[in-house]
């Protein structure tokens, strides 16, 4: 076993969020993966951040697989999920996202127990209506026509989604997008400051969290949106909501889980639903805000697919998971051992920071003929685009029919979509993001 923590070339652009505005960098993640499948990655000071201490950056999917499933070696509890070190660490770690068993298992089964049938289904059907006419206010009864589809279509169906599953007013959702844009897009100055929503026409609720939106400071820059401190807006809502909804459950999934009761009698705590309200309206929207536009490219990359996904729709569920395979919105995520142990070959101290690359996995050749070829018929199909082991993403579902419901629309309404310019993608490490994505089309 080697402790070489010696980095190799090119690795230095794999933490700079400035080199995916361009894409991921495929080739030297292919390279890696045959050279040194767990490979150490320096942290340099970089756009006003602190230098971090490195990190050992997993490549091959058996062994993200290996590590996710691992909680007892691999945690996510002691220094969270986040790549870079958190600032306000003892604060993050309350997050489900960045606990432990068996803390992390009582908090899920809660929340799985709140994803009732009857919800999913309601949520299913209203879905279904909600790809409809996102559809339709696009394409109308226009013989053909031009939008950005990341904003006028791809923005608003995870939003009202969320809204629903949350509980939220309809006319708050915009307050959803903003916290992702801050949470997700801090390293980007188009989104660092997102303010899409103003207060008009929303709720009391929401004008009461929006007079607590933090300001950039003399050089631009908002206060750090992974901390508590940074996003005093979010946690307000999240506090004025879960009072109203104790005072007037609805059949959303968030009353549900307020009203669960666990195994010792116990009930989600004021600050457990505020944190996992953070979760679900910055993760939960910004992976399928940029999953679906990201399967669109996909499509428009192949038009050989998309022919072959219009002769045949029933071919739709497999092109779903082969847009998340091959777009894979969450590219890497942490976690730190606990403990000294040996990792394809390279012995990992406790107390690394251990980063799994979803990207790379989902490239891997060695589960995936032909890797880089994106196609509609693949399978099988072991993607981890929704992660793996205790942490699998829990609105995997949701996703699903999300992607399936709008794209089932988008080729029933249209006869041809075409690229109307290049796509604007997001400045960032975490999240393959898609900013813009310009599109012409004719009406079928």
């Amino acid at each position: 076993m080697t402790p070489d923590r010696r980095p190799l070339a090119g690795t230095a652009g794999l933490v700079d969020p400035a080199t995916y505005e361009e894409g991921p960098p495929f080739g030297l993640l292919r390279r890696l993966r045959a050279e040194a499948p767990v490979t150490w990655v320096e942290e340099p000071a970089l756009h006003g951040q602190a230098a971090g201490p490195g990190f050992w950056l997993v490549l091959r999917h058996a062994d993200v697989e290996r590590v996710l499933r691992d909680p007892a070696t691999f945690s996510s509890w002691l220094g969270a999920t986040q790549v870079r070190d958190a600032a306000d660490l003892a604060w993050v770690r309350r997050m489900m996202l960045n606990t432990d068993p068996p803390d992390h298992s009582r908090l899920r089964r809660l929340l799985s127990r709140s994803f009732t049938p009857r919800a999913v289904a309601a949520l299913t059907a209203s879905i279904e209506a909600t790809a409809a006419g996102l559809v339709d206010r696009v394409v109308g009864g226009a013989a053909g026509g031009r939008c950005d589809f990341a904003k006028d279509v791809a923005a608003d169906l995870p939003l009202l989604t969320l809204a629903d599953v949350l509980g939220v007013p309809a006319e708050d959702r915009w307050l959803l997008f903003d916290w992702s844009n801050r949470v997700i897009g801090w390293q980007d100055p188009d989104y660092a400051t997102s303010a899409a929503f103003d207060g008009t026409g929303g709720t009391a609720m929401a004008r009461e969290a929006l007079a607590l939106r933090p300001a950039p400071d003399p050089d631009g820059r908002m206060p750090d949106p992974r901390t508590r401190a940074g996003m005093p807006d979010l946690y307000a809502y999240a506090r004025l909501l879960a009072e109203e909804k104790r005072r007037s459950p609805g059949s959303d999934v968030m009353s549900i889980l307020l009203a669960q009761v666990d195994e010792d009698g116990g009930q989600v705590s004021a600050e457990e639903f505020e944190n996992l309200f953070w979760l679900f309206a910055v993760a939960g929207n910004e992976t399928l805000r940029n999953g679906l536009p990201g399967g669109l490219i996909a499509l428009l990359e192949h038009p050989d697919q998309l022919a072959a996904l219009r002769a045949d729709p029933s071919l739709l569920p497999g092109a779903v998971e082969e847009m998340l395979r091959w777009w894979t919105p969450v590219m890497v995520f942490r976690r730190t051992a606990a403990t000294d142990v040996d990792l394809a070959g390279v012995r990992v101290r406790a107390g690394d920071k251990v980063v799994v690359s979803f990207t790379s996995a989902n490239r891997d050749e060695s589960v995936f003929a032909d890797p880089d070829r994106f196609d509609v018929r693949r399978s099988p199909n072991p993607h981890l685009a929704f992660g793996h082991g205790p942490h699998f993403c829990l609105g995997a579902q949701l996703a699903r029919v999300q992607m399936r419901a709008l794209f089932a629309e988008l080729l029933r309404r249209t006869g041809a979509v075409e690229p109307d310019g290049p796509p604007a993608l997001l400045r960032s490490n975490f999240q393959r993001g898609v900013k813009r994505l310009p599109i012409r089309w004719a009406a079928a």
